[in-house]
Formats: structure tokens, C-alpha cells, sequence
């Protein structure tokens, strides 16, 4: 809802040196939200000037052009812009005649776009300023020929402000309406919200007397078949206007609030109507009186009939649509759109004028049934004062007759089958207990009463009936809601609730935040994917073994090409790789944790019944339906591509591989205190002797390896991609409660290196472990950090060289000690795997 602030302050006392922004603060502290501030891009100097004399000078191009004298200030005074009082200005248009008055730009002055205004040379003259036409000030669309006031009806003084005159001076703020304030979408809503924001001084623009005898207009209501048990019109009032002038020219001061207020002006007497409107809320149609024929009757529309709208479209008319009909037929869609065979033009001499309350849910239904939202129908779904209509209507009569040369008449109608408001009861201390603020009794019913409530004391609190225009207020927590809102969201107490001991993350809770936390700190970063796939996504990527994956496929997949849900958390890494090297990230580390769905084989999932009803479902129903859920273990993938070091100063770039996710294993393992193994594997989608099989003891929970090029290639990726995924509830089953520490030892430590040769085909990672478990309690790290084969190696063997430190934790360990628990390390590696000390 865009509202003028010269139209709001009609109504509502604004403070002398109020601004769009402190009208919108005001607004704001009473729940209206605020959206944009509309202004008027035009400034200053702009003034009435009078054409003296012309001279039409043709031009070598065919185009005649005329170059004015035009007077912009009084006789013997100085111009707006400090030059003498008569300006010479070229002027293409040819719509005017000496002694016009025209709107002339004064050097200094911009105009929409922007466009300044300036002296300059031009077919020979120097013009000094410019005649503007209706579109240059953005108050029409008219371009063919300057604007001349008369046509406005108006004869101002030489030099007057035209920004002042026109209404161009002039600004709207922009507030948001929420479905259940349908009243704020009037500048009589607006303004009394103001007022209760302030306590400023509220003028309710529809407290005007009206004619209750009117007659002559036969109106009848026929909707003996209510739909929902709805009666689809409760109130419809006519009156009739007589002599309009229907070309009369739209006052500007009316034309500038309707364009601020995001309305095109269109006729003097379409634009009264949209003007009511946004005045009081209460949408109004006008009919061609001489047009219609017999009777009005509003009913709802019978099986093929058609209507053709004010936008010239036949629509075919459904049994629900409310019709606003004489004897030719339908004449409108009640609260949507009128008809064009009634339509007000220039020709119209006699109104007919409707202001009535219909049924939101039927109209509601009906434009979007139709596609034709309307600022009518926007008005009505939201609730419609019923009280206001009668208002309405005599306001639109006292615009024509003032502004359009028209005559009041006394016929008209005045159907209103309402029925009073059900008083609601608000206990004593509700509001209190609901909002968690102390409020007196002073306080609710001041606040109850100025949203124009009335009251009633009962027994246990007060009997509220709410004002017509507030059909939302249904129950006591909706008055609750006024109170806080009325008194001040200011006096609610931000409290933050204490959490109970003992409560607070579960420990599978705090595992997986432990988890997520070592891959953020080593540099990864944590995205989440959609967990539809594909099913070739889901075949490759979903098992380590080749029989196929069971896999979930939707019934209603929102993409037919991505209908399963995914079994690895692998395929949305890869996608979202693709997408961030598009955006020319090179280098990557990504991790993920999420669920997969691993249905077992064979079971049928999701065909458990819903249950019915507001009761409890059963243990048996509610176990059902546990049982038509696939297995959802939750996962945790990393992938890592590019450089894992950049190239710098010194420092040539390392690519990254298989080494990097596997220390990212590690961090896993490390942050929840799991050793986690890793032995040489398979898997489909990674490249062979590159792939390893991660297990906690005998169990294997995952894998990780360097992807395949052409599965590499497929997604537009670098040859390495180095890949990890594990089944991390199984990593957190075996984690300890307590994650353990170590002790950081004093003492020194004593490194020595140990080479074996051994057969080709044994693990490292096998070696390395007999050497661990042979060197005893005092080998404190063991890493591996050359794998040798050539010269000097048999072919069918292989060097493995260790680095080791020893210490002990209270003494200095010496030569031999370390050397001793090398050797036995060594001895170990002998007995399993046939491993020699390399000479």
C-alpha cells in the first residue's frame, strides 16, 4: 500500500517536520512493516509561464520548429532562476497558441531520468529552459504536445510553483499489508494506525451523514444456494449521479496522489472511483446508468454463460463466480472486474454508482479462478468494512458533482443483512498470562477501546465486540495481540529460557559437531546437497561391490531425471565441485555429513496407512510406519581437488591425492577417539591401487581413493579427485564416551629409521602395524616414508622404510634401548610377512 503524506495528513496530525522516515517508524512500532519510500524525481526550478509569441522557423529536415517568447515571473520581477522575466525557448510542439499557460523548466531544474535542464544552443537560438509536456513531468503519458493548463482547468499566476501546483511536490511511503489487516489498505486504516502509534489526532473520513430513503434503483439479491453457508453479498447500495461531464479534466492535485499511490490516472470518473477506494478502503464500481437495463440482481452464474471484462476478454463463467447481472445478463464480476457493456466513457452521462461487501472467500476464488487480481478484489478477500459502503458512495456522489458538473439524485438502493458482532470474552489476567506483561485494567481497556472495540463488563473479565472493520479479531488471543501491540511490544521482557540441568547436545549430537569441527578447522569446507540423484549416480556410487544398490525411487519426484534418493553422499559432492570450478575455483576441499537412504532388499517401504483423526495413533500404527522407512544411516564424505599447497614464493604447487583425504580420515578418527584402519581396496568408481578400505577393527565402514579420469571427466573435473566416504553413526557407535587424551611427555625423544624388504603384493599398512605391535610401549610414532622399487630390490619385492621415535616418559632413552625396540619391531615384521632389514 503506497500512501501520499499530503493525503494521510488529512486525516491524521502529522508533526510539522515530518518525514517519510518518521512516518514509517511510527507505523513500524504498530506492526506495519515498511517497504520503500516514492518520490517524486523532479526538482526545482519549475514554474507557470505564459506564451507571449512564436515564430514558426521550418528546418532543413522537414521538422518546423517555434521559438517562443514565454514570460516565467510577474512584470518588473526577476525569474525563479534569476534571469530576466521573459525566456526565448525552441519548442518542437505545435499544441498551443499565444497567451497559453505552460510548465516551463528553468535552467537549474531536472526532470525524471535524470535530466537537467540547461541554456543551450539549439536550430540557431539559445533556449533558455524547456515547455514540458505530460510525459517530461511524468504526471502522463501524453508526448505528442506540451501541456497546457487550460486543459487542466486551470489559470494560475505567471511564475506560480508548478511542482505545488500540480501536486508534484509531494512523497509516499510504501508499507507492507498483511493479509489479516485488510483495513490498512486505506488511507483511513493507514491514518488510524498512525493515530495509535502517536495518540495524534484521528479524523475518520467515513463519520459523514448519508441519505438512508433512497429509491428508484430495483436491486435484488438472489443467492438462495450460499456456498461454504456463506450468502456471497451482504451489503449493496447504489446512487445515481446525473449531467457528469465525463471529459472534465482530473484535477492534478488528484491525478499526483493516485500516481503516488501507484494508480494510473485514466478518466475523471474512473478516477474518482479508484480514489474512494483508497480512501476509505471500500472499492466502488461505476456503471453507464443509460446502459443497463432493467433491475440489478447479483447472483452466482448459470451453466455457459459468459462475460466479457473491462480488460475485453470473455470469460467463461463457472456456478461459484458471484455476478452482478440485469436483464441482458451478467454485468460483472462481483468484486473483481466490471463488465465492458456498462462501462463508464466519454460519452456517459448518468452513473450508476455500486459500493457493496461481498463474501471474501468467494471473490477470492474467483480472481484467482479467472487469473484477474484486481485492487478490488485484493481488498475484499482481506475483509471489507461493511459499515463504510454507505459512505462510500455518498463520497463518490459529492467528487462527481464537485469535479465531474454532475447532480446528485435520490434514487439509488440500500440492501445490509449483516448481523452484529459476537462479543468475545477476554478473561481477567489472560493477557497477562499470554504475553507475559502485567498490564493494568486501565491499559486493556484503553488499548480494546481505542482500536474501536466496545465493551461490556461480565463476571469473570470483559465482553469485547469488535469494530466492523476488524473482521480478524475472532478470539481473546487476537485482543491480546491488540493490547500488546496498542500498549507497546517495547513493555515484553526479553527473556532467554534457563536449559534444565542436564540437558543440552545429546553425545551423538556433540560427536557430530566434534567431527564437522576437525574438517572445518583442516580447511574443508561443509556444503549441503540435495538428496535426489539419478540412478546411475546411485549404481555407481552406492556400493564398493558390483551387484546393484537398492535405492528409493519418489513417486512425485520434482525432476523426473533425478527420481531416487541418494545412497552416498558422493554424487552432490561431485555436483557441487562441477558448479564452484565453473566459478573458477581450482582449488577444493569440501565435506559433507548427511543421511543416505540404504533400503534393504526385497522390503516394500511406504505403504503404511496414515492415520486419521485427532487421537494418538497407536503403538502398532506408529510402528508401522517406522517400518516404512528405509534405513537412514547418517554419512560423512570429503572430497579434494586442485592444489592442496599453492604455488608461491619457494614453493612449487603439491597436488593434491588419495594421502589428503585419508589424513582427513584420520582428523575423523582423531576428533571422537576412533582409531580407524586403513587396508588396500576396490571400489567401481575408483581407480585401482589408489583405493583403500576404512575399518574399525574387522568392520568396514567406508572407503577412500583417487576417482577415476573418465568419471573425472564426466563432470567436467581435474584427472585427481581424491574421495572419502564413511558410515559415520558406525564410527560413532564405536567411540568412546570420553574421548581420550594423551599426555604430552618432557622427556626427549630418540628417532631412528628402519628399511624392510618384503614381497610386493604385502600392504604397508600391514608391515607398519607388525613393526608398531613388535617395537612395544615405547615406539611413540611410526610413519611411512618411502616404498622403494629398482635397483637392488629383487623384482617381486619391495623396500618399505619407517621413520620411528622412541621415548620413554621418565628417563632419557638411550641409543641401545631405541635400537633394541627397533630391531624387535623389525623381528615382528619377519615372523608375519617374511620381512629382512634392507643392507
Amino acid at each position: 500500500m503506497r500512501v501520499p503524506l499530503s493525503w494521510l495528513a488529512e486525516y491524521v496530525e502529522l508533526p510539522t517536520r515530518a518525514t517519510p522516515e518518521s512516518v514509517q517508524e511510527a507505523l513500524v512500532k504498530v506492526g506495519l512493516e515498511e517497504e520503500d519510500i516514492h518520490r517524486v524525481e523532479l526538482s526545482g526550478p519549475i514554474v507557470v509561464g505564459q506564451v507571449l509569441e512564436f515564430v514558426d522557423e521550418p528546418q532543413k529536415n522537414g521538422k518546423v520548429i517555434r521559438w517562443c517568447q514565454v514570460r516565467v515571473a510577474p512584470e518588473g520581477t526577476v525569474a525563479a532562476d534569476g534571469g530576466e522575466a521573459v525566456h526565448g525557448i525552441v519548442c518542437g510542439a505545435h499544441n498551443f497558441e499565444p497567451g497559453d499557460k505552460v510548465v516551463v523548466t528553468l535552467p537549474g531544474s531536472v526532470l525524471p531520468g535524470p535530466f537537467p535542464i540547461a541554456a543551450r544552443k539549439t536550430y540557431g537560438h539559445v533556449s533558455d529552459g524547456m515547455i514540458a509536456s505530460a510525459r517530461e513531468l511524468g504526471i502522463g503519458d501524453d508526448h505528442d504536445g506540451i501541456l497546457t493548463l487550460k486543459t487542466l482547468g486551470l489559470n494560475p499566476e505567471i511564475g506560480t510553483d508548478a511542482l505545488t501546483l500540480l501536486g508534484l511536490d509531494d512523497t509516499a511511503i510504501e508499507i507492507n499489508v498483511t493479509p489479516d489487516r485488510g483495513y490498512a489498505f486505506s488511507m483511513r486504516g493507514v491514518a488510524r494506525e498512525y493515530a495509535h502509534s502517536t495518540g495524534a489526532r484521528f479524523s475518520d473520513p467515513a463519520a459523514r451523514d448519508v441519505p438512508t430513503s433512497l429509491t428508484g434503483v430495483d436491486v435484488r439479491v438472489d443467492d438462495l444456494a450460499p456456498i461454504r453457508g456463506k450468502v456471497g453479498c451482504s451489503v449493496f447500495v447504489t446512487r445515481v449521479v446525473t449531467g457528469v461531464d465525463a471529459e472534465a479534466p482530473t484535477p492534478p492535485w488528484m491525478a499526483a496522489r493516485l500516481r503516488l499511490a501507484g494508480i494510473r490516472s485514466l478518466s475523471i470518473l474512473v478516477d474518482i472511483t479508484n480514489y474512494v477506494m483508497l480512501e476509505l478502503g471500500q472499492p466502488i464500481h461505476g456503471y453507464d446508468r443509460d446502459a443497463l437495463t432493467g433491475g440489478i440482481v447479483v447472483r452466482r452464474a448459470h451453466a455457459g454463460e459468459t462475460l466479457t471484462t473491462l480488460d475485453n476478454v470473455e470469460r467463461a463463467l463457472q456456478n461459484e463466480d458471484l455476478l452482478i447481472t440485469d436483464e441482458s445478463g451478467p454485468i460483472g464480476l462481483a468484486g473483481v472486474m466490471g463488465g465492458d457493456s456498462t462501462e463508464m466513457n466519454t460519452s456517459t452521462s448518468n452513473v450508476l454508482i455500486e459500493a457493496a461487501n461481498f463474501d471474501p472467500v468467494s471473490i477470492a476464488r474467483t480472481a484467482r479462478r479467472h487469473k484477474l487480481p484486481s485492487e478490488a478484489s485484493k481488498r475484499f478477500e482481506r475483509g471489507v468494512d461493511p459499515h463504510v459502503a454507505a459512505a462510500a458512495a455518498d463520497r463518490v456522489v459529492e467528487l462527481m458533482v464537485k469535479l465531474a458538473g454532475g447532480s446528485a439524485s435520490s434514487e439509488g438502493s440500500w440492501i445490509d443483512t449483516t448481523v452484529a458482532a459476537t462479543p468475545i470474552s477476554l478473561p481477567t489476567g489472560f493477557a497477562a498470562s499470554l504475553i507475559g506483561v502485567d498490564y493494568t485494567d486501565a491499559e486493556e481497556r484503553g488499548a480494546l477501546t481505542e482500536i474501536g472495540c466496545t465493551l461490556e463488563n461480565a463476571e469473570n473479565g470483559l465482553l469485547v465486540t469488535p469494530p466492523t472493520w476488524r473482521p480478524d479479531l475472532t478470539g481473546k488471543a487476537d485482543l491480546v495481540e491488540e493490547i500488546a501491540r496498542i500498549v507497546g511490544y517495547d513493555r515484553i521482557p526479553s527473556v532467554l529460557p534457563v536449559a534444565p540441568p542436564g540437558h543440552g547436545l545429546t553425545p551423538a549430537q556433540a560427536a557430530r559437531r566434534a567431527v564437522a569441527g576437525a574438517l572445518a578447522s583442516a580447511g574443508s569446507t561443509e556444503v549441503l546437497a540435495y538428496p535426489f540423484v539419478t540412478a546411475d549416480s546411485n549404481a555407481l556410487f552406492g556400493s564398493a561391490i558390483d551387484e546393484p544398490t537398492p535405492a528409493i525411487t519418489l513417486a512425485n519426484a520434482m525432476d523426473a531425471g533425478r527420481a531416487q534418493l541418494r545412497t552416498s553422499l558422493l554424487p552432490g559432492l561431485l555436483e557441487i565441485a562441477h558448479r564452484n570450478l565453473s566459478r573458477g575455483l581450482t582449488d577444493q576441499s569440501l565435506s559433507e555429513i548427511g543421511v543416505v537412504f540404504r533400503p534393504s532388499p526385497g522390503v516394500k517401504y511406504g505403504s503404511a496407512t496414515l492415520p486419521s483423526g485427532t487421537e494418538r495413533p497407536s503403538e502398532g500404527a506408529l510402528a508401522a510406519l517406522d517400518d516404512g522407512i528405509p534405513p537412514q544411516p547418517r554419512h560423512v564424505a570429503v572430497l579434494e581437488l586442485g592444489n592442496a599447497i599453492a604455488k608461491q614464493p619457494g614453493q612449487q604447487p603439491v597436488a593434491v591425492g588419495v594421502a589428503d583425504v585419508l589424513a582427513r580420515v584420520a582428523q575423523i578418527g582423531l576428533a571422537v577417539g576412533v582409531h580407524i584402519d586403513v587396508v588396500q581396496g576396490a571400489h567401481k568408481a575408483l581407480h585401482p591401487g589408489r583405493t583403500a578400505e576404512l575399518r574399525i577393527g574387522d568392520v568396514p565402514i567406508g572407503f577412500a581413493g583417487e576417482l577415476l579420469p573418465d568419471i573425472a571427466a564426466e563432470h567436467d573435473l581435474p584427472r585427481v579427485v581424491a574421495v572419502a566416504e564413511l558410515n559415520l553413526d558406525a564410527v560413532l557407535d564405536a567411540a568412546p564416551e570420553v574421548v581420550p587424551t594423551h599426555t604430552i611427555l618432557t622427556q626427549p625423544a630418540a628417532t631412528q629409521d628402519l628399511s624392510l624388504v618384503v614381497s610386493s603384493y604385502v600392504a604397508a599398512a600391514d608391515v607398519r602395524e607388525a613393526v608398531r605391535t613388535g617395537a612395544g610401549g615405547l615406539l611413540e610414532d611410526i610413519r611411512l616414508v618411502d616404498d622403494y622399487r629398482g635397483s637392488g630390490v629383487d623384482d617381486e619385492q619391495k623396500s618399505l622404510t619407517f621413520a620411528l621415535r622412541f621415548r620413554a616418559s621418565d628417563r632419557t632413552l638411550t641409543a641401545a634401548e631405541a635400537s633394541e625396540a627397533k630391531l624387535a619391531g623389525a623381528e615382528r615384521a619377519g615372523e608375519l610377512f617374511g620381512a629382512t632389514i634392507r643392507d
